[in-house]
């Protein structure tokens, strides 16, 4: 096995100026997400999201990015899991993109709130029939005693929703993080890399240059 202080990778791609940076962090976020779906980037959608209960003690998994405007970045989940939980006691979370064939990352930190039902029943009408039988399914971050448990609750949901549609879980729903700070990164050589984050102030986006 290799040393990991010898595994790294120089980046090359070109830079990010101020000059290329767009005023608007959302348009200039669904620049970089375009060029990420353009590029085939494996789950351009994938996103880490931090947050951390009322102790301070903080957890992070991936999520996907399901919807994004200039209120925010939406993602759906169970409203009773760990994540759930840590929003309930503290709302602050952050999110980060990571896209390595375009050497860039994205880091969002805000708010989180709940959509509003009618968005969360318009997303869970358009899941596949097996994510919305799994949504049911799961209660998520529960210890089950083996997959048998969780395979026997998907045969029951199944036969109760045999003869019509499936509605959406009262337990399952949107979050919607409204972002106070959005840093766009761009690797470049010899790890001088392009740190530019917008800060909200008072109702408008300020830019500013981080040293790496």
């Amino acid at each position: 096995m290799p040393s990991l202080a010898d595994i790294r990778q120089e980046y090359t791609a070109a830079g990010l100026t101020e000059t290329e940076l767009d005023p608007n962090p959302f348009t200039q976020f669904a620049r970089w997400f375009q060029q990420a779906v353009e590029s085939e980037v494996p789950e351009p959608t994938g996103m880490t999201l931090a947050t951390a209960n009322s102790a301070g003690q903080p957890s992070a998994r991936v999520v996907l990015l399901k919807g994004f405007d200039e209120r925010g970045f939406v993602f759906f989940t169970n409203y009773e899991g760990r994540k759930a939980n840590d929003l309930a006691a503290n709302p602050q979370a952050a999110i980060s993109f990571w896209w390595s064939q375009l050497q860039r990352q994205v880091r969002i930190e805000g708010t989180v709130e709940k959509v509003a039902d009618a968005e969360s029943d318009e997303y869970f009408a358009s899941r596949p029939f097996g994510s919305r039988i799994g949504a049911w399914a799961s209660e998520q971050s529960r210890v089950i005693s083996g997959r048998e448990e969780l395979e026997a609750q998907v045969r029951e949901i199944e036969s109760r929703f045999a003869d019509g549609e499936i509605p959406r879980p009262s337990f399952w729903g949107g979050y919607r993080l409204r972002p106070t700070t959005i840093e766009f990164w761009q690797g470049r050589p010899s790890r001088l890399h392009d740190r530019l984050r917008y800060r909200l102030h008072e109702g408008e986006w300020a830019t500013e240059r981080l040293s790496p």
